[in-house]
């Protein structure tokens, strides 16, 4: 008598169904600040950190951007001495500074910062 092979029926595969879950948007001041000295910009930030820090906010930075280099070059002379010229370049530095959670206070603290002179800041809620 041959023997029977029983076949299992097959099981149906059923997809999990992800659950998609969105970053919670938490409010936010985003600082960004540019300078020509490096060493100004860096006080800067350190200010403003104390600031945010003082009002007990999370503060995530400074983060260092791209240094962006502007370079001249220019004739020495007008009309002759091709050959003959000067090459300059600017450095411009950037700094990202990002508060987390920023109350009212901590709005009219940086309001009152006073910065050194030759740092650019924009602030962006």
């Amino acid at each position: 008598m041959p023997i029977k092979k029983t076949v299992s029926p097959k099981k149906k595969k059923t997809k999990k169904a992800k659950i998609a879950t969105e970053p919670v948007a938490r409010p936010r001041l985003r600082i960004k600040l540019r300078a020509y000295d490096h060493k100004i910009i860096d006080n800067s930030a350190r200010q403003i950190i104390e600031i945010a820090s003082r009002y007990g906010a999370e503060v995530i930075g400074p983060i260092p951007l791209p240094t962006e280099i502007l370079k001249f070059t220019v004739n020495r002379s007008s009309f002759i001495h091709k050959d003959a010229r000067e090459q300059f370049e600017m450095r411009v530095h950037k700094r990202i500074i990002d508060i987390l959670n920023p109350s009212s206070d901590i709005l009219e603290a940086l309001q009152d910062i006073n910065l050194p002179s030759g740092v650019d800041i924009t602030v962006k809620i």
